[in-house]
């Protein structure tokens, strides 16, 4: 009889403690995670307008490229990638010539919050599923990683041989993001495949980027991987068991 009477008052104490829990999960903020980080020089920023740029050039049409606010050079587009030509296994990108700064740049967009093949890319991970170099990494957005590598490895080679005083870049926006941050380190760890090209050509600019990599990973390529957040912007801020209860939902509306 006592015990039956004890069963009402410990559902309620574990209801409790998962609903503190998902409120914690919630409702976390994020923006004091790099608190104690030096602050970044002006040198070291410089380049982030120019990339943000060339990631905003893959929502523009080419006729459009020249104009403010993007004024790019339209002949200096080497290759361009839409969701035709990528399947939806990578968001599209495009490859461009900076002679002005020196530098070869693959520019990847952002989620397409009207692309379901974007959702299963952001989706297709779970914590401790994808190991690689002594870490953990995001599944989907190594796969494209991979992929994006596959189709644009002969090209990079050719512009790096032509251009042996550039710099390598990989930088994108959101989903973008995390494929350059896994592009790059895929890169840094098969150099060989791109002729000549040393580590310390090669380096990322990542614009919120969604949590891809464990904390090992992120130190090891902190000297080639730049990410930039701005507070407590949400994906970046999203911890991999909160995207597990999103793929969850999504999967109940769906």
């Amino acid at each position: 009889m006592s015990l039956a009477c004890g069963l009402p008052l410990l559902e309620c104490v574990y209801c409790l403690g998962c609903a503190r829990w998902a409120w914690k999960r919630c409702v976390h903020s994020g923006h004091h995670d790099s608190a104690t980080w030096g602050h970044a020089a002006a040198a070291d920023f410089a380049p982030v307008p120019r990339m943000c740029r060339l990631v905003m050039a893959n929502y523009a049409p080419p006729d459009l490229l020249a104009a403010p606010p993007l004024l790019l050079d339209p002949a200096c587009v080497v290759r361009r990638r839409t969701y035709a030509d990528t399947g939806g296994r990578v968001t599209p990108y495009l490859v461009y010539l900076d002679h002005a700064h020196a530098d070869i740049v693959l520019a990847l967009r952002g989620l397409n919050l009207g692309r379901e093949s974007d959702y299963a890319l952001l989706l297709d991970n779970r914590l401790g599923k994808r190991r690689f170099d002594g870490g953990y990494v995001h599944n989907g957005l190594l796969r494209a990683a991979g992929w994006v590598l596959d189709r644009e490895c002969d090209l990079l080679r050719d512009l790096l041989d032509r251009y042996p005083e550039y710099t390598l870049t990989f930088t994108g926006h959101s989903l973008g993001a995390g494929v350059a941050a896994m592009l790059t380190m895929v890169v840094v760890l098969n150099l060989d495949k791109l002729g000549k090209v040393e580590r310390g050509r090669t380096r990322c600019y990542a614009m919120a980027p969604a949590r891809c990599m464990s904390l090992n990973l992120a130190v090891r390529y902190a000297d080639v991987i730049n990410s930039v957040v701005l507070q407590d912007d949400f994906l970046p801020r999203t911890a991999t068991p909160l995207e597990d209860i999103f793929k969850s939902i999504l999967c109940f509306v769906g």
